[in-house]
């Protein structure tokens, strides 16, 4: 406990972060459980296990902490007598009507996460995962991960929890200010400049560096896909692709498959895909938007999208008639969906997120 405090009191957020590893926080000491707020000011600590009162915390050097017992599992915030904070330190957590909740000692399904994941490559960032009450049969790695859970996200969310099979474990990684260049296998011009291009370094970073850390955390059962939409569809199949064997499942949702071609003159993951042959990764893709006629009229390769209208709807559809031509089989290896009118956002991917679930679950 003293070692605990000296460090808190040496750099508070360096120790919260280094100690969020292991058990996370709170942290077992003598007596109980440490509860940590850095929030200036008279802080308590209140939730199911002791009624909601409030147990007031000691301020200290920058932050303010309490010992408390806990037994049970238990809801959490702390509270000034006006704020009601969840801990953003928690291991786990939830959401209600009231925005986010911590949790502790949970035994139901929840959600779980860890700060500042990063490699040599790739930028810091949580990862989330949702946990299921029962031992995970399958582990599904989605990208976009602040989008996935919560419902104050854009467009509400995808609400990934409400979808989520019994037996699922779902790890989302946060995206970042570099989300362009690392959901991107190869760069592409938009009006005239350059982005893309560093999804080999993104592809390596969950393979290297999330997946044994999953495994180690949480435990990675035996079935592994990938999931993601827009970009993050693109680089999904671009994942599988980079690491052939190793995922049992990517998904696309309304997936960006013609980058590469937009303004450049690179490879596509059509013509990727084209060129690989049939593979054992089972494959889903879809799309919203009009459905109207496509074809190529720019001569580039690729079948031309409105973005508006179409929810990439006519590149999709071409890499689904590409797969199809190399042997992938429709609703044994290969699924293709087209949601008429559906919009380019997360509340139209939230509609429909279950059908890529459902199938990656009876793998």
């Amino acid at each position: 406990m003293d070692v605990l405090l000296a460090a808190l009191r040496a750099d508070a957020d360096a120790a919260l972060l280094d100690l969020s590893m292991g058990g996370g926080w709170p942290r077992a000491v003598d007596g109980g459980y440490l509860f940590v707020t850095t929030e200036p000011g008279a802080w308590s600590l209140a939730g199911d296990f002791e009624g909601w009162v409030g147990l007031p915390m000691t301020e200290d050097a920058g932050f303010s902490w309490i010992v408390a017992e806990v037994s049970e599992p238990t809801g959490y915030k702390f509270t000034n007598g006006t704020a009601w904070n969840a801990d953003p330190w928690s291991r786990e957590y939830t959401y209600d009507e009231f925005g986010e909740i911590s949790l502790f000692l949970t035994e139901d399904a929840h959600l779980e996460r860890l700060f500042a994941i990063d490699d040599s490559a790739v930028g810091p960032r949580t990862v989330r995962a949702w946990v299921p009450a029962e031992p995970a049969t399958h582990v599904l790695y989605v990208h976009d991960g602040q989008n996935l859970f919560d419902p104050a996200a854009f467009w509400g969310g995808w609400h990934l929890q409400d979808s989520a099979p019994a037996a699922m474990l779902l790890v989302g990684l946060d995206n970042t200010a570099a989300r362009m260049d690392e959901y991107t296998h190869v760069p592409d011009l938009l009006d005239g400049t350059r982005y893309g291009g560093d999804g080999d370094a993104y592809a390596a970073y969950l393979q290297d560096t999330v997946r044994p850390l999953v495994a180690d955390t949480w435990g990675e059962p035996a079935t592994v896909g990938v999931m993601g939409s827009s970009l993050g569809g693109l680089i999904s199949f671009h994942v599988a692709d980079r690491y052939p064997g190793e995922f049992a499942f990517a998904a696309s949702l309304s997936g960006t498959m013609g980058w590469g071609s937009i303004g450049a003159d690179n490879e596509t993951m059509i013509a990727r895909y084209a060129a690989a042959g049939h593979r054992d990764t089972a494959l889903y893709l879809d799309s919203g938007g009009a459905g109207t006629t496509c074809a190529d009229s720019d001569g580039d390769g690729t079948n031309d999208d409105d973005l508006e209208a179409d929810d990439n709807y006519c590149e999709n559809l071409q890499l689904r008639d590409v797969l199809e031509a190399q042997g992938y089989t429709f609703d044994t290896d290969l699924w293709h969906w087209h949601e008429a009118g559906a919009e380019h956002n997360e509340a139209a991917w939230a509609e429909r997120v279950w059908r890529p679930l459902e199938i990656f679950a009876g793998l």
